[in-house]
């Protein structure tokens, strides 16, 4: 059954929310079958898919690329679309006719963006137009020019960081990622909030836990950052596969006899 917006809201106090992010058809279908209820298409994959070194230089056009690659493999989650750097900061007119083209355009159900009670009115205006928004608060990558990779809501940041998480809940969204925060800060948000929490690298207090895809299967071997853990060592099981593969072809024994037509 398709996971809907309200379907992941209901789980609060109730279920444990798995999410991961996904950037393609195939392994959106993978994610999907294992009962992973949340895929997000990150704009992480400026750095995973796409090469660059953050996720400033994506586009609405990668975006939209790589969420209706997710959506066409998904038959039962929840698939929601992040909204690149520029794309719902110049104003909100611009930003609803953004986020539009995700469910119009991508066939996402969803879209995230980042910011705290700076973003409620955009985000009440969004869900007024049957827009589902996923908040994004704590460390947000869009912000790195300003904030750096480090962990945010230390001492009284915190204070604004709860301020924030209660604003978004209040304008409607559904859900909030917590990023590269304090464990006791994300604990505290999650019990004054309405609205299920999903951790990064913020504790296990969280209603829920996303992981990007590439970290967790440990595709990227040159960093790791501390709050992931690798449930497989797929970079050097395809390196090594890759290898055997080329070894073959140099030895003539690829393709055999059963892999030839009479």
């Amino acid at each position: 059954m398709k996971i809907t917006p309200n379907r992941i809201r209901a789980l609060k106090n109730h279920a444990r929310i798995p999410a991961l992010t996904a950037y393609d058809h195939a392994t959106a279908k993978l994610v999907d079958a294992a009962g992973i209820p949340l895929i997000l298409v990150g704009d992480s994959l400026g750095m995973t898919v796409l090469g660059f070194s953050s996720t400033l230089p994506v586009s609405m056009e990668h975006m939209l690329h790589h969420t209706a690659a997710v959506a066409r493999g998904v038959e039962n989650a929840l698939v929601v679309a992040d909204m690149p750097f520029l794309t719902y900061q110049v104003n909100d007119d611009e930003a609803v006719r953004n986020a539009g083209r995700f469910l119009q355009e991508a066939g996402a159900d969803a879209v995230k963006l980042e910011g705290g009670a700076e973003r409620a009115g955009l985000i009440a205006r969004l869900v007024q137009n049957g827009i589902p928004v996923m908040g994004h608060i704590g460390l947000t990558p869009q912000s790195v020019k300003e904030l750096g990779y480090k962990v945010q809501g230390r001492g009284p940041a915190g204070a604004k960081m709860l301020a924030d998480a209660k604003a978004l809940a209040d304008a409607g969204v559904f859900a909030i990622v917590l990023e590269a925060c304090p464990a006791t800060l994300a604990r505290d948000i999650t019990a004054s909030v309405s609205v299920p929490t999903i951790g990064i690298g913020a504790g296990k207090e969280c209603d829920g836990q996303i992981l990007v895809l590439h970290d967790m299967l440990g595709m990227f071997s040159e960093f790791t950052p501390k709050f992931v853990k690798v449930y497989a060592q797929l970079g050097e099981e395809m390196k090594k596969a890759f290898a055997a593969y080329a070894e073959e072809v140099r030895e003539g024994e690829f393709p055999g006899p059963e892999h030839s037509y009479d």
